[in-house]
């Protein structure tokens, strides 16, 4: 009432500072945000002891990346469980965990080939195969492309189009924070002239590039890999995709349209991005106690492939392509 008598609008207003949530919370607000948080704290805590049963158990040569890949739903969780207690800061959180998640794309393709051993093994197991091209998310419906040889050239762009997305993912969350700090970048502006309308666009573009290549290996390898599980960590890295990204953007339009109702302290848009921080750290929990049980394997060396193409060792053959 006091907002209306003054004649502001409560939507319009920024997210509340973190001392006014707490002041503010009731039971049950008080029992939800201590549940998430002992979520989000137990998620860090399972991927701190993963990291020491991979420093242990792990080859030198997959440490890193498996240790990158693994650190996806944790990374988010925790993002998402300060966004949650700092409504403020979740334009900066919710960055922070998309370009965590843009170097996890690259490492996730850099973690295939290393389960197979490593390039110089790929392309020797490679020699007599091709890759499928024509997959998603770029060129599902062009069945009609025809299949590449594989070559170092050809490995050489697979890795650059998922490494193009790390890097400039980097870039546009720095560029986006300068430009806000200068006033002219607004996640809620979706105006021709704001900043958000042109740089949000250009980076779902790079995403879908950058996973293409990933998809392109998965398909080629997922046979030869089925021992290591590797359709199954597909599965969970895509589905982390799906909620970090597809979930938070359909809550944020949602709730910049009106649909999701204002608060007493949130407006409609800060109201979105709080239940879309809520639900990704639920989200992020179930993720990291799944993973946790997928990378937690004895990691032997992968079997040669040999000449009677075994089902367990095989790839793509090219008589399959012609």
């Amino acid at each position: 009432m006091s907002n209306q008598s003054n004649g502001t609008d409560p939507c319009k207003n920024m997210p509340p500072f973190a001392i006014e949530i707490i002041r503010q919370m009731d039971v049950v607000s008080i029992i939800l945000y201590s549940v998430l948080t002992f979520m989000a704290a137990v998620s860090a805590l399972v991927f701190m002891e993963e990291c020491v049963y991979i420093y242990r158990k792990v080859p030198a040569n997959k440490k890193s990346v498996i240790i990158w890949v693994n650190g996806a739903a944790p990374v988010i969780s925790t993002m998402s469980c300060l966004g949650m207690w700092i409504p403020r800061a979740v334009m900066f959180t919710d960055m922070t965990s998309a370009t965590y998640f843009a170097i996890v794309v690259f490492k996730f393709l850099i973690m295939m080939l290393e389960e197979i051993g490593g390039d110089e093994a790929f392309l020797k197991r490679a020699d007599k195969h091709k890759l499928k091209i024509s997959t998603g998310p770029c060129c599902c419906c062009c069945p009609c492309l025809p299949h590449v040889s594989i070559t170092r050239r050809t490995l050489f762009l697979l890795k650059l189009g998922s490494f193009q997305f790390a890097i400039l993912k980097l870039v546009f969350t720095i560029l986006s924070i300068i430009l806000w700090t200068n006033g002219n970048f607004n996640v809620q502006d979706m105006s021709i002239t704001g900043a958000s309308i042109w740089i949000n666009p250009f980076v779902g573009i790079l995403t879908i590039i950058g996973l293409w290549p990933v998809s392109i290996m998965l398909i080629h390898l997922k046979t030869t890999l089925r021992t290591r599980k590797i359709v199954p960590k597909y599965a969970m890295y895509q589905l982390v995709l799906i909620l970090s990204q597809l979930q938070t953007a359909i809550i944020n339009i949602l709730a910049m349209n009106g649909t999701i109702a204002p608060s007493r302290l949130l407006s409609s848009p800060a109201r979105g991005y709080m239940l879309s921080q809520q639900l990704l750290i639920l989200e992020m929990f179930i993720i990291t106690l799944v993973t946790r049980l997928l990378y937690r394997r004895p990691y032997e060396p992968l079997p040669e492939e040999n000449s009677a193409n075994n089902e367990s060792t095989k790839m793509v053959p090219l008589t399959a392509s012609v």
